[in-house]
């Protein structure tokens, strides 16, 4: 079974002051793409407006989720989906769940953030801040098949619904071990995988692009490891990279490959995977 990448440079869903940067960095992963294989989003450059949601720019999120629904109408095979913020998992994670069976999908959400707040409980009214909640909330994922991975920045009410909804939450320096997180999974009762990776789940030390550095992340290698473990032992439903927000050119080359090393660790062939389609 072969993968389709779409990238979708969405960056209205983001809290950051550095948000236009991710059209940047999806920009600068699709470069490294197969062409064949690979399809561009057509993102609304304005901001847009609530529409009486309480959501920031929601208007232009509507959009570009109407979008995603028509670009992947007729896909089966598993997306991996290019960001932009982490708000482009919202429609991803809904397109994979309904490709399968119900009930069957687990996501693992590897993010420096909760991304759990409601719009209630949202200081910042970011769509991407919410996305977690979102897809519990709306009945796509249940709670009790939510892995937070390398979490470390929370807010209260992002604790309180994690624990009352029963998501799993395993801490950056346990991501390399994989045993915590592998038996999170597990415990879900899941077939399948949704893998979210925002790349500030890394430590600063292994990644500079991006708009919300958290201390004490989680180690490339560390992080790989993980990943392709999952990838052993699942089927894979689809995948995000989220949250590559190049600074300046000298250091977007350096952090462009490891965002390529994580993509080729999603793609790897071998055991439950689905593989690569070369183009």
């Amino acid at each position: 079974m072969s993968v389709r990448y779409l990238v979708v440079p969405q960056w209205q869903g983001s809290p950051s002051d550095r948000a236009m940067t991710l059209i940047d960095g999806a920009r600068a992963i699709a470069n490294d793409l197969p062409s064949s294989v690979t399809t561009t989003l057509d993102v609304p450059l304005e901001a847009g407006d609530a529409e009486g949601t309480g959501i920031h720019r929601h208007s232009s999120l509507r959009l570009v989720q109407e979008r995603f629904a028509r670009a992947l109408h007729d896909e089966h095979s598993p997306v991996i989906v290019i960001g932009g913020d982490c708000a482009v998992s919202y429609p991803a994670v809904r397109h994979a769940a309904a490709t399968g069976d119900a009930g069957d999908l687990a996501l693992v959400w590897f993010d420096a953030h909760g991304d759990s707040n409601s719009v209630e409980s949202s200081g910042s009214k970011a769509f991407a801040g919410m996305t977690v909640r979102a897809l519990a909330d709306d009945g796509i994922v249940g709670g009790s098949r939510i892995v937070l991975a390398g979490t470390r920045a929370w807010d209260d009410a992002e604790r309180a619904w994690v624990a009352e909804a029963g998501v799993s939450a395993i801490q950056a320096d346990a991501i390399a071990g994989t045993g915590p997180l592998l038996d999170a999974v597990a415990a879900s009762g899941a077939a399948r995988l949704y893998l979210h990776i925002d790349v500030d789940v890394l430590d600063p030390s292994e990644i500079t692009s991006t708009a919300w550095a958290e201390p004490f992340g989680a180690s490339l290698e560390g992080l790989l490891a993980a990943v392709r473990a999952l990838r052993e032992r699942y089927a894979l439903a689809g995948a995000t990279i989220a949250g590559f927000s190049p600074r300046d050119p000298e250091s977007t080359a350096g952090d462009l490959a490891t965002v390529l090393r994580l993509l080729g660790a999603l793609t790897a062939r071998g055991g439950q995977p689905t593989g690569t389609t070369e183009g």
